[in-house]
């Protein structure tokens, strides 16, 4: 599986290539698909371009790029969208349309509430295990662990030199992962290393702006389409 990664916590300061719009985002997941993107994660954005899980702003995100495509699309549940986790919860309670898949961060507070509310209502989720968290052993200790569409296995050490042994560090750490799938992705200068690990080891993995403004020779990317054909012929 080869996911793209729109957008993420990026802003327009990072370019005219990362879509932020409803709009932009239907377009460039459409362009990503047609390049060989299985699947769509995004950050529905505001119209200041801040991450929101407000109903009034992922239900149009949504259904913008489900006019696009036909693969599955996912959002992130990120703390940072709303650090309260009683509120942030009350948030995905609240959604009128739902995602296919939603990433729940294992080491935020009030991760289990939240992917617990998201598996009751027949959202798949993602079981997000950073590196250099305790991600992992709280999600060890889950009773939701063998329910979760997959684990997102995040490694966040942005150093091309030393990415992939941050990767199989990680990886250990997860064990079995309750037996679920793993998506295995970087980030940053990580984005690239990982991503060929990723597919050395047969893992799914993702590419998308979200993770790296960069092409594997430097250059920069002219938009999520690009980076996905990239990352289909590594």
């Amino acid at each position: 599986m080869m996911q793209v990664c729109l957008n993420g916590r990026r802003s327009a300061a990072d370019g005219a290539a990362v879509p932020m719009s409803p709009e932009d985002l239907a377009r460039s997941a459409a362009e990503a698909v047609a390049a060989g993107a299985t699947s769509v994660h995004v950050h529905p954005k505001t119209p200041c371009g801040q991450d929101s899980l407000s109903p009034r702003v992922l239900a149009p995100t949504l259904e913008a790029i489900r006019a696009q495509v036909r693969v599955p699309v996912g959002v992130t549940t990120g703390a940072w969208t709303e650090p309260d986790p009683a509120a942030r919860l009350a948030l995905v309670r609240d959604w009128p349309v739902r995602p296919d898949f939603a990433s729940v961060n294992w080491h935020e507070p009030g991760a289990e509430e939240i992917a617990e509310r998201l598996l009751e209502t027949g959202v798949g989720v993602e079981a997000g295990i950073w590196s250099g968290t305790d991600g992992a052993a709280r999600f060890a200790a889950s009773p939701l662990g063998p329910r979760v569409l997959r684990v997102l296995a995040e490694v966040t050490d942005p150093d091309p030199a030393t990415a992939a042994a941050s990767a199989r560090a990680l990886l250990d750490g997860l064990g079995t992962a309750a037996g679920r799938p793993i998506l295995l992705h970087g980030e940053e200068g990580g984005t690239w290393p990982v991503l060929r690990l990723a597919v050395r080891l047969g893992f799914a993995t993702r590419i998308g702006l979200e993770d790296t403004l960069l092409l594997p020779d430097g250059r920069p990317a002219r938009s999520n389409a690009q980076l996905v054909a990239e990352a289909v012929s590594q």
